[in-house]
């Protein structure tokens, strides 16, 4: 089979050139030629690879077009479907990444075996041998009789086996070893990496069969290659967590079948990962009495509340106090301290300030921010918050408390576990009682504050 012709592309503006230089001659740029395969010459032809890309449709009035659920198939992981949004999706495309060792490929090996018995599945290995897979499938337990297993990083053989054997679920990992014939380029470049993905993709479209990528991460923590790659595919998951800790988190940063920034909570046992079915467990600290600095907050990720404790830390300084936050937004640490300062008289200018979420968690959400004020002030004070208590809401700038998306649900979540004090923004106020839950509703930081001592009392 001939090489097809290949150019080297801009990244930055698209400019191309016949051959790899370290400098753009169009824009100047260095270090941003890739090489990419060009396309054939308009007509088609038997080398032209995007003609079959989608077949064309009739153009149709959006409301003449009849939308239908699409339809999932559990994987047999519970908290795997809640991040993908009920199961896998036939023709979907799957992209998940994480740190070496964090545990993508076990995952990956049960979900495969659980999606085995009810159909077809292709376990692609290009990192491990099949003796590897098969020792790690025998150290969780897994029979492995219907579980088809490659180990083969040439794309060209891969797609061959694929219309060979015609899995309904297609595991590949990972993206980073695959290569094609049709480049010079070693495996990982990202010329390769893009086309690897490409192809897969176009054949998870054209043949209905579900495909997982799997993909190697930066030193920043970002999915290694093009970021072309998150927007081919239809789900992108990360795996975050500490090696060093046995629990897992699996959050959805893109889902065309589903929520966003859902998570599913994971336990590394001996047996692989398995599903946590109450995870505040894991985000609250197991203290005998309470303690000061510590205040527990109901975060959403996604369609889940949980509660989690944010600590804070409040220590003499000196002419520089450091600021320090772990899982949550530095920056959003500091605006929050000075309007503690200018609204509610709260000084901290020469103390350090450490503030950190428990279990390693990571909260983006503006609505902890009434927490993190009220447990940084039960530290500089030196008296813990109330038993039982939580807090809630976003503070702005003005010193006001805002209301928090989905509060009804977090205040219910929090009277099931057995809280009984919420200090929540007044928008939130629940119209309807909360049985063994008192909602104290508060309109600015200062008056939070008040409302707080007057608990104390």
């Amino acid at each position: 089979m001939a090489r097809e012709k290949t150019l080297y592309t801009c990244r930055d503006c698209g400019g191309t050139s016949p051959k790899w230089l370290g400098k753009c001659p169009h824009c100047g740029a260095w270090n941003t030629l890739d090489e990419t395969i060009a396309e054939a010459a308009a007509g088609g032809g038997k080398n032209n690879r995007f003609q079959a890309l989608a077949r064309t449709q009739p153009v149709a009035t959006l409301a003449d077009i009849q939308a239908a659920d699409v339809a999932r198939t559990p994987t047999g992981l519970e908290e795997l479907d809640r991040v993908l949004g009920g199961g896998i999706v036939e023709g979907g495309v799957v992209l998940i990444g994480g740190d070496p060792g964090i545990g993508k490929s076990t995952l990956l090996l049960q979900a495969a075996e659980a999606l085995s018995h009810q159909m077809k599945v292709l376990y692609v290995t290009g990192e491990e041998s099949g003796a590897q897979v098969a020792l790690r499938a025998h150290r969780l337990g897994l029979g492995g009789q219907r579980l088809r297993v490659l180990a083969e990083i040439g794309l060209e053989r891969i797609q061959a086996t694929l219309g060979t054997e015609q899995p309904d679920f297609c595991v590949i990992d990972s993206i980073q070893t695959l290569y094609s014939d049709q480049l010079t380029s070693a495996p990982g470049s990202v010329a390769q990496v893009r086309e690897c993905a490409a192809q897969l993709t176009r054949t998870a479209k054209a043949t209905g069969c579900t495909m997982v990528l799997v993909g190697h991460v930066t030193k920043e923590g970002a999915l290694a290659g093009p970021r072309v790659l998150e927007h081919i595919v239809d789900t992108v998951l990360y795996f975050e967590g500490d090696t060093h800790s046995s629990f897992r988190l699996v959050r959805a940063i893109k889902n065309r079948f589903g929520a966003v920034n859902e998570i599913g909570v994971f336990a590394m046992t001996e047996k692989g990962l398995k599903g946590v079915a109450n995870p505040s467990a894991i985000f609250l600290s197991t203290h005998g009495d309470p303690v000061p600095g510590a205040c527990v907050l109901v975060t959403l990720e996604g369609t889940r509340p949980m509660l989690v404790e944010i600590q804070a830390l409040v220590d003499a300084g000196g002419p520089s106090p450091r600021r320090l936050s772990v899982g949550l937004e530095r920056d959003r640490l500091a605006m929050l301290l000075a309007v503690l300062h200018r609204h509610a008289g709260v000084a901290c200018a020469d103390q350090d300030v450490f503030v950190n979420a428990v279990g390693g968690v990571r909260i983006s959400e503006p609505a902890a921010d009434l927490a993190v004020l009220l447990a940084i002030h039960s530290s500089l004070r030196g008296r813990a918050l109330p038993r039982g208590f939580i807090a809630f809401g976003e503070v702005g700038l003005a010193g006001e408390v805002r209301p928090a998306p989905r509060g009804q649900e977090r205040l219910k979540e929090a009277a099931k576990l057995g809280f009984a004090h919420a200090l929540v923004p007044k928008a939130n106020a629940p119209k309807k009682p909360i049985e063994g839950l008192s909602v104290i509703a508060v309109d600015r930081i200062e008056e939070a504050i008040a409302r707080l001592r007057e608990i104390d009392s």
